[in-house]
């Protein structure tokens, strides 16, 4: 490779330094933003959905290593199962389930809302004759739900947090 074609290679990539992109996670767990994201504290969730979804939230935040939890995180979730897919005989043969989330980041100093926003998943599953099997459907689509629902809330949450220092 000729010198020319070197430096025509790697220039650009010189450039991206300057540009002040950092990766959000710097110095790992103990980093500015993995701390700040530790210091949010989960408010209780109601239902089944909740608990799964508080649990994933906890797990994501590293919430409970501080004494003092500087932020608080208020959730409220709205979840669907709805029948499609029908058959001759009216049979359902599908169904979607929906996990809606409405969040809020709350300064537990002062009880100002750094953080208003929503987070959606949702999964289709297939209903067949065996009941055992279409409950132990629903119940992992729930779970799976629950995880995606909780990393996008850690994904917003970590960012409005690095905005703010």
């Amino acid at each position: 490779m000729s010198r020319k074609a070197l430096l025509a290679a790697l220039g650009p990539l010189a450039l991206l330094g300057g540009c002040g992109l950092s990766p959000m996670y710097a110095g790992g767990g103990s980093g500015e933003v993995a701390r700040a994201v530790s210091s949010v504290a989960v408010a209780p969730i109601e239902g089944q959905s909740g608990w799964l979804v508080r649990n994933a939230l906890v797990d994501r935040l590293g919430a409970g290593k501080q004494q003092a939890p500087r932020y608080r995180l208020d959730v409220r979730l709205d979840e669907k199962l709805q029948g499609l897919g029908l058959i001759g005989n009216d049979a359902i043969t599908r169904e979607r389930r929906t996990l809606r989330a409405r969040y809020q980041l709350v300064d537990a100093s002062n009880g100002a809302i750094l953080l208003d926003a929503t987070a959606s998943a949702d999964a289709g599953l297939d209903v067949v004759e065996n009941e055992y099997a279409v409950i132990a459907a629903e119940q992992t689509a729930l779970e799976n739900l629950s995880h995606e629902i909780a990393d996008q809330i850690v994904t917003r949450v970590a960012v409005r947090l690095r905005q703010a220092r």
